[in-house]
């Protein structure tokens, strides 16, 4: 077992958690007991985002490159425990090792970078006739983030909040705490001003309420549920805080009748298996011409069987276990609810391979064909690694089923003819549609439509997020 969670990290020191909540923290492999993580107290709740509204007007007012300066020191301190942070995420969360080095660490710590960066570069004033247009930090921050990328939606919010001058009160996941205990400790070490980042833990219906509800935290970001993203919502609206909501998704994969059927289900089901569909933007339906549906069927079988289950710390492994015993659980509930509704199973399903670790959190990667649109597969966030196949007659039946789900947050066209494909997208009702299989791009903004979500995450617009626009007339 690692050292216990027990301590949080409140107006620049750590103090002993005095909440009466403790969470246990399992290995996903084996679901052995790796840790426990401690809950803070209401109490300690209130104290910490006094100290955030304490530090907020020195913090505020601070040069642009000293912040920056701070970002950037926090970056190294993290970097330095990369191998450390690694591990642990791949542990807690199932996401192969080599993958969790290069997409749950490297990819979070660039955040500081860019965050330092985009602010330098930004001009924080502008003139409009005689008014003095000015970009002002939001205020305290509550911040509260998930466990499937637990460093990088965290780091998505603290670093754009702190390189504006807003300060920042942080309820990460208790379910895979240690990539963000790493980062308090870094920060206590440095010499961030007290208060700046104040970070601890506790569940959502206690903890979390208290911070979203306190009524000095000026804005209050979620990465999470819709349910989550409601009830923050409502807490918020009595005082009328900012709110900025990452939420599911249900992604579609729009095949047109000229693409290069091979690019578009390697990359859908790449997309649908990474961090074991453990993603809120995985694409996880795809939508082919009715005229194609056997051979793409065959194709999604066979990428599908490349994809080795194994544990995460496996350097084979290139699919590894959902991050606990209920989500495997979940998972499984929607495979055999989908069964039992008559959709046809292609592979995966109940049934695991041989030789995984007793008590490991696995589910196969697996595809369904002939689904009903209107079928709980079909409309609901699985987080898990489940693809679904729809298949359609017309480009507008296509449109209609990409966009027929509450969710509204990333989406995909493959097609030869480019402009036709763009003209698809445009029409895709999603925060961000990749075209032909597109790179990530991490200075676009990201975020979602409908019950996806408010505001965009990332890039110069991610800024924007934390900040309030005041005009002065002279």
């Amino acid at each position: 077992m690692t050292h216990e969670i027990d301590s949080a990290l409140i107006d620049g020191r750590f103090v002993q958690a005095g909440g009466t909540e403790t969470f246990v923290i399992t290995d996903s492999n084996t679901g052995e007991t790796m840790s426990q993580c401690h809950a803070v107290s209401v109490e300690q709740v209130d104290e910490a985002v006094k100290a955030a509204h304490k530090a907020f007007g020195p913090w505020s007012n601070t040069p642009v490159e000293t912040r920056s300066a701070h970002l950037r020191a926090i970056a190294e301190g993290m970097r330095a425990r990369r191998d450390e942070i690694a591990e642990a995420v791949a542990k807690e969360v199932g996401m192969p090792l080599k993958l969790a080095g290069r997409i749950q660490v490297d990819q979070s710590i660039t955040v500081l970078d860019d965050a330092a960066q985009e602010a330098e570069s930004r001009a924080f004033t502008s003139q409009l006739a005689n008014s003095l247009i000015l970009h002002q930090p939001v205020g305290v921050v509550g911040a509260i983030t998930p466990w499937n990328y637990p460093l990088y939606q965290t780091l998505l919010k603290v670093a754009p909040a702190m390189a504006v001058g807003a300060t920042v009160v942080l309820k990460p996941s208790e379910v895979a705490p240690m990539s963000t205990q790493i980062l308090a400790e870094v920060i206590e070490a440095s010499d961030l001003p007290a208060g700046v980042v104040n970070i601890f833990y506790g569940a959502g219906p206690t903890i979390g309420e208290a911070l979203a509800g306190h009524p000095l935290v000026d804005m209050v970001s979620l990465t999470g549920s819709a349910r989550a993203g409601r009830r923050v919502m409502e807490l918020a609206a009595g005082r009328f805080a900012k709110v900025a909501l990452e939420l599911g998704g249900k992604s579609a994969s729009v095949v047109l009748d000229d693409a290069d059927l091979d690019l578009a289900v390697a990359a859908t089901v790449g997309s649908c298996l990474l961090n074991s569909g453990q993603t809120c933007s995985a694409l996880t339906r795809l939508i082919v011409p009715a005229k194609w549906s056997d051979e793409v069927a065959e194709k999604v079988i066979a990428a599908m069987a490349k994809t080795t289950l194994g544990p995460s710390t496996d350097s084979t492994s290139r699919m590894g276990p959902l991050v606990s015993a209920a989500q495997q659980s979940r998972v499984r509930g929607f495979i055999q609810g989908a069964i039992d509704d008559g959709a046809e199973l292609l592979c995966g399903g109940l049934d695991l391979p041989e030789g995984l670790p007793a008590g490991g959190h696995y589910v196969a990667a697996t595809a369904f064909h002939k689904v009903r649109p209107e079928s709980t597969l079909a409309q609901e966030e699985v987080f898990g690694p489940v693809l679904t196949i729809l298949t359609y007659e017309s480009v507008e039946e296509a449109i209609s089923l990409a966009n027929g789900t509450q969710y509204g947050l990333a989406g995909a066209v493959f097609g030869a003819d480019e402009e036709r494909a763009l003209s698809v997208a445009k029409r895709v009702r999603a925060g961000q549609v990749d075209i032909n299989g597109a790179r990530f791009n991490p200075a676009a903004p990201f975020g979602g439509m409908k019950q996806s979500g408010l505001g965009r995450e990332r890039g110069p617009l991610g800024l924007d997020e934390f900040l309030e626009i005041q005009s002065i007339q002279r």
